[in-house]
């Protein structure tokens, strides 16, 4: 185990050093962490409190994106694959799908799953899918985040439910955002789907700004008590893309607009930019070694009408703590804007990104987009059944021939002689598949009759 979190109960690791919860006394001046960075670059344009530790709530479902999509690309499963729901999966806490223990799902549903709908259920499904268990798969989360350079991030679960030891920062998802985009550009459906149906049931991304912002194209919203209300988005005009990461804000419609805000002083406000004093790039922004802040009694306490739950879905439809409501796309950005930039309103805003996509339980109906581009990038797993050859015995011709059809073209997998008289190597089941062809039988052996006494 590489973080002192898996020993130490309120530990932290930040680089090299373990800090325990008795030495951490630094919190941020405000409950918020803001950050933007250029996708391309790192090039931080704007930093506050983006080097605080923080609770990262459902955004912790991109590194579980980020290493089930490496199994993909190192060919430990596929996306069309079959994974199944575990008792542990089933009885994890809403927001999530509802199946029953023992229900497969594609690799890929369950990722659309886990980015649209936010399941936790789905989350643990693929975790177990990918590692065998959730502690496996949270040794390969800290060993991502740790190559990366995530230093202020620790994992012990891959959906974000509450944990004292589940933490990242702005700075750290900053990271993991570009990383995805780099690394796994082929995928970036994933972060920007429309929502998904599942019968009847439809879920609309919980990322407003997908419809509302213009070049709006990613990634994943976060809730819990603890954290507030989280988001990284991502965005891009003209060739640019940006990432803006927003923590603790009061509402949803709060972070969508000071998502936007950043955004927007990203896109408009570089007329003066050579005036503001460089902040390098993200992953030279300094960790401070400070305890999490934790919003549970503003955003969850008994002086709240309606409590939140600590379920996405719920939390974005329960009232604001500032009197607004929390699902309102009218909040306005002209106090919220950079100087360079102009006032507006999400409101009325629309972007056509689409219909829900349709998933389901149980294996595929037909390749999936995320099957064909791992099998076009040579990333399919090797192991595929073998469908042995069909050989259709007939009279014998004058010739002495019968016909010899292909069942299919499976992969080889044993070189044993049986094998070998029973099915073909790759090359020739693809040509026997397209062609059948004739091979010749032995003649009967004439009788022969004894002579007449």
């Amino acid at each position: 185990m590489t973080f002192c979190a898996k020993f130490l109960t309120g530990a932290v690791l930040f680089g090299s050093t373990c800090v325990t919860a008795a030495m951490l006394t630094v919190a941020p001046a405000s409950a918020e962490a803001l950050l933007l960075v250029e996708a391309d670059s790192g090039k931080v344009l704007h930093a506050e409190n983006a080097n605080y530790p923080w609770y990262p709530a459902s955004l912790t479902k991109l590194m579980t994106l980020y290493v089930t999509l490496q199994a993909i690309k190192e060919q430990r499963l596929a996306p069309d694959g079959l994974i199944t729901v575990s008792t542990r999966a089933a009885t994890q806490a809403p927001a999530k799908m509802g199946f029953k223990a023992g229900t497969q799902v594609t690799v890929d549903n369950a990722l659309k799953m886990l980015m649209v709908r936010s399941a936790n259920d789905m989350a643990v499904t693929l975790a177990e899918g990918v590692s065998g268990s959730v502690e496996a798969f949270a040794d390969d989360m800290n060993a991502t985040a740790k190559r990366l350079g995530m230093v202020q991030s620790s994992y012990v679960n891959p959906n974000g439910l509450p944990a004292d030891n589940q933490i990242s920062s702005a700075r750290d998802l900053g990271i993991l955002a570009r990383a995805l985009i780099h690394d796994f550009p082929q995928y970036e459906f994933y972060w920007h789907l429309p929502g998904i149906k599942f019968g009847n049931r439809v879920t609309r991304n919980y990322n407003k700004l997908l419809e509302r912002y213009p070049g709006a194209d990613g990634m994943k919203t976060g809730y819990i008590c603890a954290s507030g209300f989280n988001l990284v988005a991502t965005a891009t005009r003209n060739g640019k893309q940006l990432i803006a990461v927003v923590l603790g804000a009061p509402s949803s419609a709060v972070r969508a607009a000071k998502a936007a805000q950043l955004l927007e002083r990203g896109f408009n406000g570089g007329g003066l930019s050579w005036l503001t004093p460089s902040l390098g790039t993200v992953d030279a922004l300094t960790p401070i070694a400070a305890a999490p802040p934790n919003l549970r009694d503003e955003l969850c306490g008994d002086h709240r009408k309606r409590p939140h739950s600590e379920d996405e879905e719920d939390g974005d439809e329960v009232v604001a703590s500032n009197g607004g409501d929390a699902e309102s796309p009218s909040v306005m950005l002209s106090a919220l804007r950079a100087p360079a930039g102009k006032p507006f309103s999400l409101t009325g805003l629309s972007q056509n990104i689409g219909e829900p996509i349709e998933v389901y339980a149980g294996p595929a109906k037909k390749p999936s987009r995320a099957a064909l581009i791992a099998a076009a990038k040579g990333d399919t797993p090797k192991a595929v059944a073998v469908q042995p050859l069909q050989i259709t015995t007939g009279s014998i011709g004058a010739k002495g021939t019968a016909k010899v059809a292909a069942a299919g073209n499976g992969a080889w997998t044993s070189l044993t002689p049986t094998s070998l008289a029973n099915v073909p190597p790759p090359s020739m089941a693809a040509v026997l598949a397209e062609t059948p062809v004739t091979v010749p039988l032995p003649r009967a052996r004439p009788q022969i009759k004894p002579p007449k006494p």
